[in-house]
């Protein structure tokens, strides 16, 4: 399926995108190629395939919670570039 310019420009319109006429061109020519492969996707037969999720068992590893003893404070803040009160001390975010 071969896209035009035009429809390659409203997707990219869509998307927010300025593209130049050599964008563009390449776009349209990656884009037709990926529908291409698309179709050729719908020719597989799959009638003897159930619908499906998930192909795969769904299954969480996880370890078990340990409880132990967090590390010294002064130990954590030791290469803090900035400190104050044993704490992290941070630019802010918002300035007002």
């Amino acid at each position: 399926m071969t896209l035009t310019l035009e429809e390659v420009q409203h997707v990219a319109q869509l998307a927010g995108m300025r593209l130049s006429a050599d964008e563009l061109e390449k776009m349209r020519a990656q884009l037709s190629h990926i529908l291409d492969y698309i179709d050729m996707l719908k020719e597989v037969d799959v009638s003897d395939v159930p619908p499906t999720a998930q192909a795969t068992e769904l299954l969480n590893v996880m370890r078990a919670d340990l409880v132990r003893p967090s590390l010294p404070r002064e130990e954590v803040l030791l290469n803090a570039p900035d400190q104050q009160d044993g704490m992290f001390r941070v630019k802010p975010i918002f300035d007002e």
